[in-house]
Formats: structure tokens, C-alpha cells, sequence
């Protein structure tokens, strides 16, 4: 019976694992949406105050909304809704679009769209990258195929978010106006744009109905390209015709010339058009990305053979990679117990039959994954990675008791009756009291508590299914498959062992006598090593995540405020041309202009992908550095380099990878302090890129309105304003529509006459008479400084300044100094971190209250199965030199206490505790059965159990070992848990064989003191109320 339950259980783990989907990490994204809205020509002011500001108001109300930044550009306003976990995405899509429809009368009525939301966390990396290429024809026809051909197909794909366009050159009809020539003809700007709406026109014209045939009736009213338009009538003069040609360039251009990308790959530079597509959050990456690419031979048969499509870089490759390593180390460090297991018992019959615990606690496990809705990802690998040092301690124990028993000559069956009956209690507390340590990482909440929860059950139901199988499979497997102990024979190898575990236990027997000669010494030194754990937690660099190598890199450029496009072109390719000369990178994408999460013209971005890890020497965070030198040295241009962390924790993009924002209703001096703030901020020895997202010096011309003149001309303001709109905002007058697109026709002065303020005096404003008023007569012009954008946190006027940490730097050091600084600003300047800066803050007190209830936990299970106060705390005194074990080896290393050297700990807690339970419990049985001494029973104890302390020490340690050197990808990050768990395994292996002893012997003279004190007031009550 038992052996079939446990093919159930092994048939039904494989069929789940080759089922359950593959993952990087849990599903830990927060429900994030987007909002966007258009409005050409548009002022930063104008977008914050007349835009952003209404639509903010009717989001605040949305339930489940944990945070909300706007960034209001110059045409463009970008909202980011942030909820909280528990939210459903679906559920707060649908408010956000009542909400905006609720705003929708508050909203300029001019807006050519009203705003559009996507599913989509803008902050997150782009799961594939896309770039088309082609060296013949012009980049609106290649956009024409990203925009008509592959960009709606992939937005169909389940899980895809959005496909943003860098470089996007969908095509337009430009109409270019010379002012000078309309002038000459006394003709408006305003009379231009009512012509090109008028001629240019997509009307139904209805139908014919005879008694046998009908016609559809098609007008040619709709114009196609510029040639069409060039002969258009604008108006009449002196009874002669003026054609738009004749007062304008008319042209093929394209719908926003003032953006352009670029791939480079092996050498090179090619004007490209580079699709990023972004998933929605909590969806499956790789199944995401496979879907996409299932597409793409499909869309290469369909382009035309000279323009290519380039898979520029696959999120998936990375995740794949670290997904293997993991597997790899999994498999590396079932090996190794194994190993450790047969070096021990020397038989090849009494290592499988321990061993078999393994594939079963470990397939099992995934049967429960599946169930419950996890992936394989590298936090549950990494759980069943470290279950394999501890999974196989229960049948370790189990089975060396049966071997000591057939050792003493019992036959096998007898053996195994006698041994799991004993060792049976021992086993049941070892497994309750280590999954006891990941009950409270069970009700974590937040982001921590959702990454930890896969953890912790996967780790859980293997170290529960072990148990099972220890109790179950083991003790059969051994009555039947163990050889009587005389009838065995061994080999020169076995005896060498065998001397060797004999010496190592006869010098531990003879260490443990002096020990325990000198018991006082033995508390002072527990008591010093509990303050220098205490000492070395305070003083323990801190951290969240490690870095890891995905692969890939970002990079922000940012030019001067006021820069013109193509300067910012030319300064992008001069960084463009130092990284292309990197050796360590395979390609990248560059891309220049307001796009995406980037508002400002000033502004440019990098995606720079990495050749594979084997073929460079360089991690992610040394190819920084190597090239921070070489791009500060570009003149009149920053660039901001980030290495992708594991978790995006912000819902915008920013320049640098930390964030802290300043708050305040005053606008005036909350920038003013956010200036001075930057600059004490640059001058910290510990942060390096820091800059911030205030930009309030940007050239502009201030137009002041003669009111009193114009109104006595019948001029009002709206007619300057759209005469400059329709002169300087890239005005979209009409539109062209065909069966599978429609394109803008875009009317604007020609650029001769937009590069200089001069221009603005050429240009004229009808009065009521008729007659065509010069601007300069209406206004008085200024030069000043304005905002290239201008941002919003939770409706408040907001700077945030951005920062990367020095190497070396703990991110708790550089939160602790920028907050030093913050408290020297005014009381009216309201302050935070933001995404991961915010996170550390919230997990720093959140793990160390984790830690404490893990041990207050196990204390009360432990208290529970032994019916005491005392004995616990005799099993829990191994912890202190455990934390200074895996303290110390943090330090040595270099690590910082980050969330997986927590998590090391925690499981630490778990682990070093057994050695003490089996200990115990046999000098507990030795005292109840035998009437001995605590001193001898429990120094019995500690020898007899020697050899099961040492495997399932030895055992542990292995199943850690591999992690902890680092294999393959995503091995860095991993590091700090298993060198965590490997220095406290070692430490606390020396010490506690000697510690636990002594705390037995003092712990159990005061439970019989305690035992006296309670009989005898019980005896005086008894006395008293007699008397």
C-alpha cells in the first residue's frame, strides 16, 4: 500500500511539471495602468492644469488606488494608477475608463483624441524588442509595416500590454507655409487650414435605389498624397485662382519628424523603426513572448525582401538561462547528498533507500504547485534547491537509528520496528518545527509577502511530504532491503571510513568530557557570541535585492533644456558610437525625442543588449563603470546608465534606479529647495548619477497681449493663440483615411521660419474688417525661462530626484544619509522615497519582525510537542552562533544583509535546531526510561547521535554549497543565501555539538528548581488550608 501511495504521488508530480508554466519570478506585479493624453502644440502648463489636473480628480476616488504620478510634457501628459495587489486589473480598468469619461467635459474640447489607457506598468522592461530595418526604402513605408502589419497583430496576443513605437515615422501630408508669400496675397493661416478641411473631405454620399439596380454613389472628395493636394484653391485674388503650391511647400513627410531611433548592431548604424512590446502585468512572460514569436516568420513572409526584422533582444533567453542554472544546481545538489549520504553508510542498498526521499518530496512538491496555481520560477527552485539539504535529514535519521539497531545484531524487520517506533516523535518535531519557520512569512503582506509566499509552500509541502516518507517508505524499505549486520562484508574503502568516523566521533567524545568540565566558560562564551550577533545585525550592511545580469541594459540621455532636435541627434550618436565600440555589447537600440514615459524633446533613450555571460568578462554593473568614464567625456550631453534590477518596484521611469520626491502646494519654493536639495545630494560620496526631473529652464517666448488693442480691432485671444497654433504646434488640419490606416495632413510654417523669434513679427491675425493685423501690433515679445515639463504625486506639485549608489555602496547607508539631508528642509516640503527606496524602508522593520515571530513560532510548536518551557529554549540556543555564522560569511564575502540573506537566516533558524532536537530527545528517553542522570543522558545523547548530526549536517551544508559558489546566470543574486546559510551551517555544526549539552545540563536543573519552588507553595497552600 505504501509504495503504491508513493507512485501516485510521483506519477502525478511529473504530470504536473511538464504542465506547470515557467516564470522568472511569482507574480508580483502591481495592477499598474497608464493613462495618455494628446494635445498637440500644447504647453506644459496647459496639459498639467487643463488635462492632467481633471482627470486626477476623478481617479482619486477609484478604490484599491495606491499611488498616482503624472508627467505633463509639452502636446503630451502621461498618468500612471498604481493599485494595490489585491486588485483586480480587469475591475480598476473599468473604473479608470468611467473615470475618464466622467471627466470627459472638463477636457479641452480641441483635444484630437480623447485619452487612451493601457493595462501596462510603464516602468517595466519590455519582455521582446523588435527592430525593422530596411536600407532602400523611405522609413514611412517601413513604419507602414510595423503600423499595419505587425503592431496589430501582436496587440491581439493575449498578455501583450502595449507595442510602443520608437522612431515612429508614420506617414503625413506636411503643408509648409511661407509667410511671406501670405502676406503678399493677404491671406490668413486661418484661411489655409479652412481650405485644406474643406477640399480634403471623407463625407457619406449615399446611394441610388431604381426598380431593378442600385448605385452607390463615390465622390472624390478625399485627397491621397501631396501631389493631390498641391493644385487645392485656397482662395481668390484679383479674380485668379491661389493654389496651395503657390503659398506652400507640399510634401510627403512624415507625422512627427522631430523623433528618430536607431539599431546598431555589429558595427553600425541604421535608422530603424523599434517595436517594444510590454506585458500586462501578472501575465507569463515567456508565454507572452513565445506567442509573439510564433508570429514572426508569418510577418517576415509578408514584408517585402529589403526590409528586415531583427530581434533586437528576448527577455525570455535570460530567464531560460537562469531557469537552467537553478535546474542544474537542483540536480548538482541532489548529487551531492547522495554523495554525502553513501560516504557515511558505505552501502549502496542504505543510501537509495534515503535517497529516494528526494524525487519524492521534490516531485510530489510540484503537484502541489500546480494546484495551487505557482510556476517554475527561480523562487521555488531555489525552495527545492535548499529542501534538498533538509528533506533527506528525516530519512537519514530514520534510517541510521535502524542500521545502529542492526548493528547490535537485530535482524532487519525487527530493526526497523524498534527504530521507527523510537525515532518516530524525533522526526515528527524536526518537521513540524522547521515548517514552523515559514508560517509567518505565510501572512506577509505586501510585495515581500507575495514574493516569500511561493517560497515558503513550496519549501513547506516538500519538508512535509519528507517527513511522510520518512515515516512510511523508509522503515519498509529497510526491513526489506537492509542486510543482516553479520552478513555483510566490507571492503578496504569501507574499513578506512569506518576508522575514520570512529576517530572523528572518538575525539568529539574526548572534547565533549572537557566541555563539560568547564560549563561556566561554555555560558560566557554562548552569552558573548549572542551580543556579537546582536552587535554584527546593526552593523550589517543593508540591502533589498542583489543585482543580477539579465542581459540588458537602459540608458537615459538628456541634452540641455532648449536643445534643438537635431543637435540632440548629433549628441546621441556620438554616445551611440562609443558604446557600439564596447566589446562586451552584442546591440542596442537608441532612440531621440518625447515618446513613451519621456515628455521632454531634450530627452533620449538606450536599450543596450549584452552578449551572452560565457562570451564577456564583464557583469552588468562593470560594463557600467568601464563606460561612465568614456560617455561623461560628450560634451553638452548626460547619459544615465541603469542595470535592470530583478523587481521594478516604480511605476514611472526614471533616470537612475532610486528615487526620493518633494512635495509641495508652494511651486516656487519647492523648486527652489529641490535645486539646492540635488546639489547636497551630488555632494554625498556614496551616490553618483544624481539628477532630478525638474526642468524649469527651457527658452521660450513670452507673448504679452495688447488686449485694449485688439478687441478695438475685433481681434480676440483665441484668434492669436491658434494663429500660433496653427504657425508653430504641428496642427493637424485634416486627415487622409484608406481601408487600413488613417494619416494626418499637417499644417506648419516652413522651417526657415521657425528657427528664429524674428519670424514671429511676419506674422498676421484678421480683424473684423477683413483686414490682416501683424502680430507684432497686437503684442509685445520677451524672452524667458519656462518648464520643459511638469509633474504631479497624488495631485501635488512634485520633484523627484533620482540617484545610483557608488559600487560597494548598501542601499541602507545611502537611504540613511539622503534622509539626513532631507530633515534640513523647510516643514513645508513634504518628503519620500519612492518604488525600491520605499520597499527597503517598509521590509527593514518587516524581516527583522519575521525573524522574531519565525523563532517565537517555533518555540510555541516546540513547547507544544515537548509539554515545556524550558527545553525549547535548550533546542533554540544554536541560533546566536548560527546568525554570527551567517553574519560573518555576509561580511567576509562582501554581501549585504539583503532580502535573501534574510531568508538564509530565517531557514537557518529551521535548520540548526535539529541538531538539538535529536540530542534531546534521546537524553530525554534515557532519563524517563532509564533513570539517568541529565549529565549522562545527555552527553549519551550528543555521542550516540553524532553520526545523524554530522549527515544531516553534512547533507544541508551540500544542499546549500552549490548556490552559494554561484553557477551560471542569476547566480550572484542567489549568492547571499546560500553564504548565509553556509557560514551559519559551519559555525553553528562546531559550536552547538558543545553548546547544547551545556544548556541542557543548566536548563533542566532549572525546570527541577522550578519543579521544587511550584511543589512546594502548592504543598504550603495544602498545608494552610488544613491548618
Amino acid at each position: 500500500m505504501t509504495s503504491l501511495v508513493m507512485l501516485a504521488v510521483m506519477i502525478f508530480g511529473l504530470f504536473a511539471y511538464r504542465i506547470l508554466p515557467v516564470n522568472d519570478l511569482p507574480n508580483i506585479d502591481f495592477p499598474t495602468i497608464q493613462v495618455t493624453s494628446n494635445l498637440p502644440g500644447a504647453s506644459p502648463e496647459t496639459m498639467a492644469s487643463a488635462v492632467a489636473t481633471p482627470l486626477e480628480r476623478q481617479f482619486s476616488t477609484i478604490a484599491g488606488l495606491d499611488s498616482m504620478t503624472s508627467t505633463n510634457g509639452q502636446g503630451v501628459s502621461t498618468i500612471t494608477l498604481k493599485f494595490a495587489l489585491e486588485r483586480d486589473i480587469d475591475a480598476a480598468a473599468q473604473d479608470v475608463q468611467a473615470s475618464i469619461s466622467k471627466a470627459a467635459r472638463q477636457l479641452p474640447q480641441d483635444m484630437p483624441n480623447p485619452p487612451s489607457y493601457r493595462k501596462v506598468n510603464p516602468a517595466d522592461q519590455a519582455v521582446l524588442y523588435l527592430a525593422l530595418i530596411s536600407q532602400t526604402l523611405p522609413l514611412s513605408a517601413v513604419n507602414e509595416y510595423a503600423d499595419t502589419i505587425i503592431s496589430p497583430r501582436i496587440s491581439m496576443i493575449s498578455g501583450v500590454a502595449q507595442v510602443q513605437v520608437y522612431g515612429s515615422q508614420k506617414y503625413a501630408v506636411r503643408v509648409q507655409l511661407d509667410p511671406q508669400k501670405l502676406a503678399n496675397r493677404k491671406i490668413g493661416i486661418d484661411e489655409v487650414s479652412s481650405a485644406l478641411a474643406r477640399w480634403n473631405v471623407n463625407i457619406p454620399t449615399g446611394g441610388l435605389q431604381g426598380d431593378k439596380q442600385a448605385f452607390t454613389i463615390q465622390a472624390t472628395g478625399q485627397l491621397y498624397n501631396a501631389e493631390a493636394f498641391k493644385p487645392m484653391v485656397v482662395a481668390y485674388r484679383n479674380g485668379a485662382p491661389v493654389r496651395l503650391q503657390d503659398i506652400a511647400k507640399v510634401m510627403d513627410s512624415v507625422e512627427n519628424d522631430k523623433i528618430a531611433a536607431w539599431y546598431n548592431a555589429e558595427g553600425k548604424s541604421t535608422r530603424a523603426i523599434v517595436l517594444a512590446i510590454q506585458r500586462q502585468p501578472g501575465t507569463n512572460t515567456i508565454e507572452v513572448v513565445d506567442s509573439i514569436k510564433k508570429q514572426i516568420p508569418g510577418f517576415r513572409d509578408q514584408l517585402p525582401g529589403n526590409v528586415q526584422l531583427n530581434i533586437l533582444f528576448d527577455r525570455t533567453e535570460s530567464i531560460r538561462d537562469s531557469v537552467a542554472d537553478v535546474k542544474f544546481t537542483l540536480l548538482l545538489t541532489i548529487a551531492l547528498v547522495i554523495l554525502v549520504i553513501f560516504l557515511f553508510l558505505r552501502n549502496l542498498s542504505a543510501t537509495i533507500i534515503p535517497s529516494l526521499a528526494l524525487p519524492l518530496s521534490i516531485i510530489g512538491t510540484f503537484a502541489a504547485m500546480y494546484g495551487l496555481g505557482f510556476s517554475v520560477n527561480n523562487i521555488t527552485l531555489m525552495a527545492l534547491t535548499l529542501s534538498v539539504g533538509f528533506v533527506v535529514d528525516d530519512a537519514i535519521v530514520m534510517l541510521e537509528n535502524i542500521v545502529r539497531h542492526m548493528e547490535h545484531g537485530e535482524k532487519p524487520m525487527d530493526a526497523a520496528l524498534r527504530g521507527s517506533k523510537e525515532i518516530g516523535f524525533t522526526i515528527i518535531s524536526m518537521t513540524l518545527s522547521l515548517v514552523a519557520v515559514f508560517i509567518p512569512v505565510l501572512f506577509m503582506g505586501g510585495m515581500l509577502g507575495r514574493m516569500l509566499h511561493e517560497f515558503a509552500v513550496t519549501i513547506t509541502v516538500a519538508i512535509l511530504l519528507s517527513g511522510v516518507v520518512s515515516l512510511t517508505l523508509t522503515p519498509m524499505l529497510g526491513s526489506r532491503f537492509l542486510k543482516p549486520h553479520a552478513a555483510e562484508r566490507h571492503g578496504r574503502m569501507y574499513n578506512a571510513m569506518e576508522r575514520f568516523f570512529n576517530g572523528m566521533r572518538n575525539l568529539y567524545e574526548r572534547t565533549l568530557k572537557r566541555i563539560l568540565g568547564l560549563r561556566r566558560a561554555v555560558i560566557v562564551i554562548t552569552a558573548v557570541m549572542t551580543v556579537l550577533t546582536l552587535w554584527l545585525f546593526t552593523k550589517m550592511p543593508m540591502g533589498l535585492l542583489p543585482s543580477d545580469d539579465i542581459g540588458a541594459l537602459f540608458a537615459s540621455t538628456e541634452g540641455a533644456q532648449g536643445i534643438s532636435f537635431e543637435d540632440m541627434k548629433r549628441h546621441q550618436q556620438k554616445l551611440a558610437d562609443i558604446v557600439l565600440q564596447d566589446p562586451n555589447i552584442e546591440a542596442f537600440m537608441s532612440a531621440v525625442g518625447a515618446g513613451g514615459s519621456r515628455v521632454g524633446s531634450n530627452s533620449g533613450f538606450m536599450f543596450i543588449k549584452l552578449k551572452p555571460r560565457h562570451e564577456r568578462k564583464l557583469n552588468a554593473d562593470q560594463i557600467i563603470q568601464n563606460l561612465r568614464p568614456k560617455v561623461m567625456g560628450v560634451p553638452g550631453v548626460l547619459m544615465f546608465m541603469q542595470n535592470p534590477p530583478p523587481i521594478r518596484l516604480e511605476a514611472t521611469m526614471s533616470k537612475a534606479q532610486y528615487q526620493f520626491v518633494l512635495q509641495s502646494p508652494e511651486t516656487d519654493e519647492l523648486y527652489k529647495n529641490a535645486t539646492d536639495f540635488e546639489m547636497k545630494l551630488r555632494g554625498l560620496p556614496m551616490l553618483q548619477d544624481v539628477t532630478s526631473d525638474l526642468q524649469m529652464k527651457s527658452p521660450q517666448l513670452n507673448l504679452d497681449i495688447d488686449r485694449d488693442r485688439a478687441a478695438s480691432l475685433g481681434i480676440t485671444a483665441q484668434q492669436i493663440e491658434e494663429t500660433l497654433y496653427s504657425a508653430y504646434g504641428t496642427r493637424q488640419v485634416s486627415a487622409i483615411y484608406t481601408p487600413t490606416n488613417q494619416y494626418n495632413v499637417i499644417m506648419e510654417l516652413e522651417p526657415q521660419y521657425q528657427m528664429d523669434p524674428s519670424a514671429l513679427s511676419m506674422l498676421y491675425v484678421r480683424s473684423n474688417t477683413g483686414e490682416l493685423v501683424p502680430l507684432s501690433s497686437l503684442s509685445t515679445m520677451e524672452k524667458g525661462l519656462g518648464p520643459l515639463s511638469i509633474n504631479h504625486l497624488g495631485q501635488i506639485n512634485a520633484v523627484t530626484i533620482s540617484f545610483n549608489l557608488k559600487p560597494g555602496t548598501p542601499l541602507g547607508d545611502a537611504v540613511t544619509a539622503v534622509e539626513k539631508e532631507a530633515r534640513a528642509l523647510p516643514a513645508s516640503i513634504t518628503t519620500g522615497f519612492q518604488g525600491t527606496a520605499q520597499v527597503y524602508q517598509a521590509s527593514t522593520k518587516g524581516l527583522a519582525m519575521l525573524l522574531i515571530l519565525a523563532i517565537v513560532v517555533i518555540y510555541i510548536v516546540l513547547g507544544i510537542l515537548y509539554e515545556s518551557y524550558i527545553h525549547p529554549l535548550t533546542i533554540l540556543s544554536g541560533l546566536p552562533s548560527a546568525g554570527f555564522g551567517a553574519l560573518l560569511t555576509l561580511l567576509i564575502f562582501g554581501k549585504d544583509l539583503n532580502l535573501y540573506a534574510f531568508v538564509g537566516i530565517i531557514m537557518l533558524v529551521g535548520i540548526v535546531k535539529k541538531n538539538a532536537i535529536m540530542m534531546i530527545d534521546f537524553a530525554l528517553e534515557a532519563q524517563r526510561n532509564e533513570g539517568k542522570k541529565p549529565m549522562d543522558a545527555i552527553y549519551e545523547g550528543a555521542i550516540i547521535r553524532f553520526r545523524p548530526i554530522m549527515m544531516t549536517t553534512m547533507a544541508a551544508l551540500m544542499g546549500t554549497l552549490p548556490i552559494a559558489i554561484g553557477f551560471g546566470a542569476g547566480s550572484d543574486s542567489r549568492r547571499s543565501l546560500g553564504l548565509a546559510v553556509v557560514g551559519g551551517l559551519i559555525v553553528s555544526q562546531l559550536l552547538t555539538l558543545y553548546i547544547t549539552p551545556v544548556v541542557y545540563y543548566y536548563m533542566d536543573r532549572i525546570q527541577e528548581m522550578v519543579k521544587g519552588w511550584l511543589a512546594g507553595r502548592r504543598e504550603s497552600k495544602e498545608a494552610r488550608a488544613k491548618g
